[in-house]
């Protein structure tokens, strides 16, 4: 055998060595009722982000066969604990993990209460194409039937399709794939606790096989114009939510206490009551953004409908539930405090 036919050998080896590599996949586990534990597989109550990632890892020993696995531990709460803080050391820990070339995408376990605006804050700050998975259980470890083993399973095959790459940050429960954008928690304890009203979800994964149905169309990860490689918090925004009978009280209590932005949860398109208007124009005049959202579902909350935004100088969030507007008012007040540019932002992201 001579020099050039053992080189052309060895090259082809190489070549199915690299084909046949697994991908290599980190895994941030945050807490949240996939890391629960209770003392009974029959009874509902446990404590969120009791297991460590280890042992998370060690409950679907089948990811093994998919992938290098890397876990690594962020936080150990329940999602309802959730803070600024955290986020940003989540998504500067991410953005980290994936300008590494060998680590091919990332897994976030973590907890459903606030797993949509985790999802949405991380889709507006991640500055890569690879892919992100936030995925979480509606049953602790514990329980009967918990559905933490095979989410984690159908999120490490989504994080490692190809077709998943550049889609954005997405979210894999009960079989099915959404945008972090659309997605929000529509059931208290249900395991089909999450779903994307106004769009529908993007794909299905079951039992590990997965098939995309859409492409989210808004900017994000390396699109947005938000970078928080540098913040140590971000500005107060609070939520307000509408109903008969309302007060200016809580308007004003926000804004003395430092609030930078207000997201008003109104009736129907938006509507607040007529005394909390007074007031949130007032709170305008002193320098606070006021964006008008619904408690409403499903739908838009548009510009200038039985409002007159232009009078007041509120802007309207399009189709943003009122915890995600917060979370792209906060990041929009880390670039600008100009109302046409943040209105801007809320068309686009």
């Amino acid at each position: 055998m001579n020099f050039l036919h053992k080189s052309l050998i060895t090259l082809a080896l190489i070549g199915a060595s690299s084909l046949m590599a697994k991908p290599t996949i980190a895994i941030l586990a945050t807490g949240g009722t996939i890391a629960g534990a209770g003392t009974s597989e029959i009874k509902s109550s446990y404590s969120a982000g009791a297991v460590t990632v280890d042992k998370l890892l060690a409950a679907v020993p089948a990811i093994n066969e998919l992938a290098t696995i890397k876990g690594e531990q962020i936080s150990s709460i329940g999602s309802q604990e959730m803070n600024n803080k955290v986020w940003l050391k989540l998504a500067k820990r991410v953005n980290e993990l994936l300008a590494k070339p060998e680590i091919d995408g990332i897994v976030i376990t973590h907890g459903t209460d606030t797993m949509e605006e985790t999802a949405y804050f991380l889709d507006l700050t991640v500055k890569s194409k690879k892919p992100v998975v936030l995925v979480g259980a509606m049953r602790s470890g514990t329980s009967m039937s918990a559905d933490g083993p095979m989410n984690l399973f159908n999120a490490v095959n989504v994080v490692i399709n190809k077709d998943t790459t550049g889609k954005g940050v997405v979210v894999v429960m009960n079989d099915e794939i959404h945008s972090a954008r659309e997605v929000t928690k529509v059931n208290t304890s249900s395991v089909n606790a999450f779903a994307s009203p106004n769009a529908g979800k993007i794909g299905t994964v079951y039992y590990g096989n997965v098939q995309f149905l859409m492409q989210p169309t808004r900017k994000h990860t390396v699109a947005t114009e938000f970078d928080i490689s540098k913040l140590e918090d971000l500005p107060r925004v609070d939520v307000l939510f509408a109903h008969p009978e309302d007060t200016d009280a809580l308007v004003k209590a926000a804004v003395a206490n430092g609030a930078k932005g207000i997201i008003h949860a109104g009736m129907g398109n938006g509507n607040p009551f007529p005394l909390t208007q007074d007031a949130l124009a007032e709170a305008v005049k002193k320098g606070v953004i006021v964006a008008r959202s619904s408690r409403v579902p499903t739908g838009s909350t548009t510009l200038e409908g039985e409002v007159d935004d232009k009078k007041f100088g509120f802007i309207a969030v399009d189709s943003l539930n009122a915890q995600k507007a917060r979370v792209l008012l906060m990041l929009g007040l880390t670039k600008t405090h100009d109302k046409a540019a943040l209105q801007k932002m809320f068309l686009e992201y």
